[in-house]
């Protein structure tokens, strides 16, 4: 059996992974079910972008309605976005990056997976990150 913190993170890691199209489409299927989700592209030098990344998980999340504009909300989510980074941060320290941040919340769960590209010359590597946090609902 599947816990809901478990069905939330697959959920935020599809955002991540889904092209534009895909993604107004997804909104609207997890709406029905009770699901809040929303993705933003993010890309740069990662040690240079963390910030802007953070803060772009944080604007995109309160601008969907995903956490409201309080301590507590903002809290999780930019503890879900710190634990994405540093799963990632090792394989992309110092290099370009491009990609998207997936964000998802039901109920009390809410996960961000950061999905990326990396570029290394003429070869391409991925890398994902997730991170999850229960708030209050």
């Amino acid at each position: 059996m599947e816990s809901n913190s478990t069905k939330v993170a697959k959920i935020a890691t599809k955002m991540a992974i889904c092209d534009r199209h895909e993604e107004e489409r997804l909104k609207k299927v997890y709406d029905e079910k009770g699901i809040k989700v929303t993705a933003v592209n993010v890309g740069g030098n990662i040690n240079s972008s963390i910030t802007k990344i953070l803060e772009s998980a944080l604007v995109a999340a309160k601008r969907n309605g995903l956490i409201r504009e309080e301590h507590l909300h903002e809290g999780a989510l930019i503890g879900a976005a710190r634990d994405a980074i540093i799963q990632i941060g090792n394989r992309a320290s110092g290099l370009n990056v491009g990609g998207k941040i997936g964000i998802a919340r039901g109920g009390e769960h809410i996960s961000v997976c950061i999905f990326l590209n990396i570029g290394l010359l003429h070869l391409d590597e991925v890398v994902i990150g997730i991170g999850h946090r229960s708030l209050p609902i």
